[in-house]
């Protein structure tokens, strides 16, 4: 899935650039290793405090950089303990010059000294990599008493690369005392560089032909990023790119998206085609499908039937897709891989397609149309059919044919085309694509107890959930959907998958209780009036909201609940009906009881409009939800005749 091979988050330091090293900067302060002198303002919200941080990049060249690092960060608790841990990766293009780690305690005395001979070295496979050229060093530091200072001094070279790198000066709950970054370039390499969240602007100084562009920070509170916001939007970050590049000795041009899809293309030019000889059995296999877009679909589903997602990182830095013949034969590839092999298989049929990257990932930060740049680490397909583009998913076997799912959705794609790169939007998420229908059939026993049957049909997002548990262990289903959807703990539990057609899956539970009722009172009993809540979620009342708030995907849910009372029993208390809205969403519900047929029918529906709420908006949101709780919370009150 990944295109480039990033570092195990758990190894990861609060900077978002490659790793390096930095000779010993003999100005630093003594105070700077000690946790006394730490500012109060600083150690407020703060698990770590970075006392000093100089970050530098020296362009040597169109593909050649050298980067070096040097901190000193005081952690303060054990939430800021993954800064004792560090990992640099190293491959091919790039080398690690040298390292250091020095740990001194809270009075600024020195501890112990790690070098690179005690890092761990390892291949750079995690739980989504399988193979990959890239390596690992790493090292952990286990912290005995807090605070503690951890001192880390570094260099790299590398000798092809892409992106140059970026300044990070803050992460969440850590705060920054003082944070330099530097890049010295030359004039003509067509250095640029964007800043997000941050008004700081470099200096720019000129020597022995070089220029220097040189970003400050210093004395950065601890920030914590409010929940369901996303970091992007709240900590500052510069990001750097130089026009010109050479990669893997392929030179390349960042000036336009439309230059460095032209470099892509050059780089897949050999490998997106199938010999003749298998391009014909293609032929043959769709001969009797009449449209492109059926004949597309069916080729999608062949792929998905046969083929299966394993990543690679092999290669000119994970660039370079697998050739179609290879994934032919071997039946496997990353999303690289297959989605090249999905655009051989739609050029053997003549069904124009294009490869697509993408910046992947939960409402990830999309590429910026105007900085290009490579910020991509997953490829999809576009297949523009006139006047309807259709986006496939090429690593997942289970995808409905023409949806993407919030994982791509909601950002932008360079198009690798014939003409070069050409940036353009992916499809906008949509709730009428993530739908969660039941209906639900709970019989009520005299005693209080209850048998009950719930079909429940799903697209979109719930129907890849509504999959992924039906392959798991009885006792895991039970438990995941308990919670998720609120059910009253059963005395008997049976999970039915039913169908999964034209991208809905349908899906039966089957639930019995000894005690249904809440209470019981005499001869009144008092039942919530359905198995399971469309929605589970409340959410604190702030002052005032800062950062949007993100769900994962918009949806739409209902529900039709049929109560058959027990014989003797009617209705004494019938919730009443509701109507609740806010700017993005509404809830209805509607209850009804039928006396001849002594049986209560409830209609539920639930619509979340949009993923984003905007942070003026979350007052507003928050306040609906309380409503919503409230409103699936009122009772059914059944009574015993006399």
């Amino acid at each position: 899935m990944k295109r480039h091979q990033f570092l195990l988050a758990v190894l990861a330091i609060a900077c978002s650039f490659s790793f390096a090293t930095y000779a010993q900067d003999k100005k630093i302060l003594p105070e700077l290793y000690i946790a006394a002198t730490i500012p109060d303002s600083l150690k407020e919200d703060a698990h770590a405090v970075t006392r000093y941080e100089y970050a530098e990049y020296v362009v040597k060249g169109p593909e050649k950089v050298t980067y070096k690092y040097h901190s000193i960060v005081t952690i303060l608790n054990e939430k800021g303990d993954h800064n004792a841990g560090f990992g640099m990766d190293y491959n091919k293009f790039k080398s690690i010059n040298g390292f250091q780690m020095i740990i001194y305690s809270a009075a600024g005395l020195k501890i112990k000294k790690y070098g690179k001979s005690d890092m761990y070295d390892q291949s750079a496979t995690d739980g989504s990599t399988m193979v990959t050229d890239d390596r690992i060093l790493s090292i952990r530091h286990t912290i005995a008493s807090y605070p503690c200072t951890i001192e880390i001094i570094m260099e790299t070279t590398q000798n092809s690369y892409l992106n140059l790198g970026g300044w990070t000066p803050q992460v969440n709950e850590e705060s920054t005392q003082n944070s330099i970054c530097s890049v010295t370039v030359s004039p003509t390499a067509g250095f640029r560089y964007v800043s997000r969240n941050t008004s700081v602007k470099p200096t720019k100084t000129t020597q022995d032909g070089l220029e220097t562009y040189t970003w400050i920070a210093n004395n950065i509170k601890a920030v914590k990023v409010e929940d369901n916001a996303v970091a992007w939007q709240v900590f500052p970050k510069v990001t750097f790119v130089n026009n010109a590049f050479v990669f893997a000795n392929i030179p390349g041009d960042f000036s336009t998206w439309q230059n460095y899809g032209k470099w892509q293309l050059g780089v897949n030019a050999d490998v997106c085609s199938l010999s003749p000889q298998r391009a014909s059995e293609i032929q043959a296999m769709t001969a009797g499908i009449k449209t492109d877009k059926e004949k597309a679909r069916f080729l999608y589903q062949y792929m998905q039937k046969n083929m299966r997602y394993v990543s690679i990182q092999l290669g000119i830095g994970g660039l370079k897709p697998f050739p179609a013949g290879f994934v032919d034969d071997k039946k496997y590839g990353d999303c690289k891989a297959l989605s090249n092999y999905m655009y051989a298989l739609l050029k053997a049929v003549n069904i124009p397609a294009y490869y697509a990257m993408v910046r992947a990932g939960s409402n990830e930060e999309p590429a910026d149309a105007n900085f290009p740049t490579d910020p991509f680490n997953h490829v999809i397909l576009c297949v523009p059919f006139k006047g309807d583009t259709t986006w496939l998913e090429c690593t997942s076997s289970t995808h409905t044919f023409g949806k993407l799912g919030p994982f791509t959705e909601n950002r932008n794609a360079l198009l690798i085309t014939e003409d070069g790169g050409k940036l353009v939007n992916t499809p906008r998420s949509n709730a009428a694509d993530n739908q969660f229908n039941s209906s639900v059939h709970i019989v009520l026993d005299a005693d209080g107890g209850a048998k009950a049957t719930a079909k429940l049909m799903s697209t979109g997002e719930f129907r890849e959930l509504y999959l992924e548990i039906a392959s798991e262990k009885t006792d895991e289903q039970k438990e995941y959907l308990i919670k998720s959807l609120n059910i009253k703990q059963p005395s008997d539990f049976v999970f039915k998958p039913l169908s999964d057609n034209d991208g809905t899956d349908e899906v039966e539970l089957m639930m019995e209780y000894d005690k249904f009722c809440d209470i019981a009172t005499g001869n009144k009993q008092f039942y919530r009036p359905r198995i399971f809540d469309l929605w589970q979620a409340t959410y604190p009342a702030v002052d005032k909201r800062k950062s949007d708030f993100f769900f994962k995907y918009p949806s739409q849910r209902s529900c039709v609940t049929t109560i058959d009372l027990p014989a003797g029993f009617d209705v004494e208390t019938l919730p009443t009906n509701q109507m609740l809205k806010f700017t993005y969403g509404n809830f209805e519900v509607n209850y009804a009881y039928d006396a001849a047929k002594n049986q209560v029918t409830s209609t539920a529906k639930f619509n979340l409009n949009s993923h984003i709420i905007p942070a003026a908006k979350y007052a507003e949101m928050q306040q609906y939800m309380d409503n919503v709780a409230r409103a699936q919370n009122k009772k059914l009150v059944i009574r015993k005749k006399a």
